[in-house]
């Protein structure tokens, strides 16, 4: 189960790596809503870097910190870009920019200790809510059919998954090492369709 793991969460650096070129590449054709997705991506790269990156520079396997910031990170880029599609009044981007330090500012500040994965299930839950709603509207108005809606949905699909597989580490906190690297390993391979979405989508994209 290691190596299913492995595999995928390597195939992903991959995928974000080619990701992260096309975004250069098609950058200047992407709109003020559009260029949220690169943002969005950029800072996957980023935190997925320094993932990979730390334990080397630093010699400490202890990257658990990166988890706090991925958290409020992915919550207030995710949520800023359907807001903004949604044409949401800019208050809610304001407010999600609240929660996200606020989640930062109870552990840093205040030290308090919880449960994250608890806090990555509500986000994922306001993430594919806001997802959903647009993707309706999407569904409604099919002759002005959006040129991120196969990102949009697999967003929606792999939040949803995700949520199932925190749900699962919540419940069972004594799960063996084999049956987590498989449920890690479910959710890289899902997060690959996203990637590959994400690739599809900028391949297509023109002026």
């Amino acid at each position: 189960m290691v190596e299913f793991y492995k595999t995928f969460l390597f195939l992903n650096y991959g995928l974000l790596l080619i990701i992260v070129f096309l975004i250069f590449w098609k950058f200047a054709i992407l709109s003020k809503k559009e260029k949220q997705y690169a943002y969005y991506i950029v800072f996957l790269f980023i935190i997925e870097f320094l993932s990979f990156a730390l334990p080397y520079i630093l010699e400490s396997t202890d990257t658990s910190f990166l988890y706090h910031y991925f958290i409020a990170g992915e919550f207030f880029l995710l949520t800023g870009i359907f807001i903004r599609k949604l044409n949401l009044n800019k208050n809610f981007i304001l407010l999600s920019a609240l929660a996200s330090l606020g989640f930062l500012f109870a552990i840093y500040g205040l030290k308090v200790s919880f449960n994250y994965d608890l806090a990555k299930i509500f986000s994922n839950i306001i993430i594919i809510g806001l997802v959903a709603i647009f993707l309706i509207q999407q569904i409604k108005n099919a002759k002005n059919t959006d040129r991120f809606m196969l990102v949009d949905a697999s967003i929606f699909f792999y939040y949803s998954v995700s949520v199932m597989v925190f749900v699962v580490f919540a419940q069972f906190v004594n799960l063996s090492t084999e049956s987590v690297y498989l449920i890690m390993g479910v959710n890289n391979v899902f997060s690959t369709f996203l990637y590959c979405s994400i690739v599809y989508t900028f391949f297509k994209l023109k002026k």
